[in-house]
């Protein structure tokens, strides 16, 4: 059942809809392995999305975030995301151990294409590797070693119409709220005000980046 009226409900009727199959290019572009352009975009991304789904299907995506390749290309077929401290709800991790597949969306400020990279994703501890991902002397506990399975680069369409780099088309932030009173309306902890949700949640950024 779904709330809305008119659905696709499979392949056949989406292409009538769309209008056609996918160009040839857009085929022959897809990778099995990370060459070395797909190797030199990772080294430069400083923000990745991490897309996981529990056995059920219910998705979550992530965003990781570090100093640009951050990310390691261990080799053509294998990465390491490093986990670095957040809030402990660990849905993606949660994820992964009931169901491998992931995809990955790596983005370079200032560039409209992305690499988006699918494969299967494990959570490892592998010592030697984790040490290769020390920031201000702090080694992650976990990281995602993702076993590669497709490689693309995927067109500036959605960068150009949304404007996401040109900041003279970014949207006014007036009437926002800010994420501290999203989170207090949302949560509405006992003995708390706004004022010191956002002193908690700013300290957290000061101290708890690594």
């Amino acid at each position: 059942m779904t709330a809305f009226r008119t659905v696709v409900t499979n392949e056949d009727e989406l292409r009538t809809v769309i209008g056609g199959d996918p160009s040839p290019l857009a085929i022959a572009k897809e990778q099995r392995t990370l060459d070395v352009h797909c190797r030199n975009f990772i080294a430069r991304a400083p923000f990745v999305l991490v897309a996981t789904a529990d056995a059920a299907g219910r998705c979550d995506v992530s965003p990781k975030g570090d100093t640009a390749g951050f990310v390691l290309v261990l080799d053509e077929r294998r990465l390491l995301i490093p986990d670095r401290p957040g809030n402990k709800r660990l849905d993606g991790m949660r994820n992964l151990l009931q169901n491998p597949h992931l995809g990955l969306i790596f983005l370079i400020p200032g560039v409209e294409e992305t690499l988006r990279v699918n494969g299967r994703g494990w959570i490892v501890r592998d010592d030697d590797l984790l040490a290769r991902c020390e920031v201000r002397g702090k080694v992650p506990t976990l990281g995602i070693g993702v076993e590669v399975e497709q490689a693309f680069i995927h067109c500036a369409k959605a960068f150009k119409r949304s404007g996401l780099w040109e900041p003279e088309r970014w949207p006014s932030l007036d009437g926002l709220a800010s994420p501290a009173r999203m989170l207090f309306d949302h949560t509405r902890p006992p003995g708390t005000t706004v004022e010191e949700l956002d002193r908690v949640l700013q300290d957290g950024y000061r101290q708890r980046l690594y």
